[in-house]
């Protein structure tokens, strides 16, 4: 069980409690459809979160055992504690890895570490999307082709208000000509954060096997290193030093 990493998938879980067009696609949840999917890619312990809970089900003892936290929301953002968001950070800073999807571009917690309004175009009619591999020597995209293909999406398009990704992985198409930058990785000091755009709550895109292939990989390239958190501070001379100096 040692190379098993722990997961905990967060889901705003609204649009399930109040829309049975997504009742519908998504039964058990969005947060239900990606751990089942996810799972059955094996080597990941996985639980679940949402919004309505007690600190948002995010509580410090949680978050410690936690290596990758994945974060959906999209209808309510602002309720989101910011005594949690801050938790979150802090825990991504000290080494934990965090992956974004959809419309948590918007969410507090990827605004505080990117550090802009993180704000796009968008369009919401179902066209096709196609997220072209435009890194695919990145372990992200791993077992991915040329491309993946999604019949009906939410459109996203640039610009995308993000800081300059530290990878492009993924580029998305869509039918009525806007580009995106869809797959992008970011590094917040010891931790990796990778967002993914796709997953519209009123498509089936989570039950999608390369999209969820790619969080899969997402997951394993964010997973935390064994490395100890940096010192800082006031800081001794590891040799002598002479007075004169």
């Amino acid at each position: 069980m040692a190379n098993v990493i722990k997961v905990t998938v967060w889901n705003e879980n609204r649009h399930e409690q109040s829309s049975e067009e997504v009742r519908k696609v998504y039964p058990k949840g969005i947060h239900g459809a990606l751990a089942e999917g996810l799972g059955a890619l094996g080597e990941l312990q996985i639980v679940c979160a949402t919004l309505d809970e007690p600190e948002h089900g995010l509580t410090e003892g949680r978050l410690n055992e936690t290596d990758v936290l994945l974060w959906w929301g999209h209808t309510a953002h602002g309720e989101v504690s910011d005594a949690v968001v801050e938790r979150v950070y802090q825990r991504v800073l000290h080494g934990m890895g965090l992956i974004v999807l959809h419309s948590g571009h918007f969410s507090k917690i990827f605004r505080k570490l990117m550090g802009t309004s993180c704000d796009l175009k968008w369009r919401e009619i179902g066209e096709k999307e196609r997220l072209w591999v435009v890194s695919p020597g990145h372990p992200i995209a791993e077992g991915i082709g040329e491309y993946i293909e999604l019949p009906h999406e939410e459109m996203y398009g640039e610009h995308f208000d993000i800081p300059q990704p530290d990878e492009t992985v993924m580029v998305s198409w869509f039918a009525g000509g806007e580009v995106f930058r869809s797959g992008c990785t970011f590094h917040r000091g010891q931790g990796k954060i990778f967002y993914f755009r796709p997953g519209h709550e009123t498509y089936p895109t989570y039950y999608n096997e390369q999209v969820l292939r790619v969080i899969r990989n997402g997951i394993s390239w964010a997973a935390p290193t064994t490395r100890e958190y940096p010192t800082y501070g006031k800081s001794e001379p590891l040799e002598p030093i002479s007075a004169n100096v």
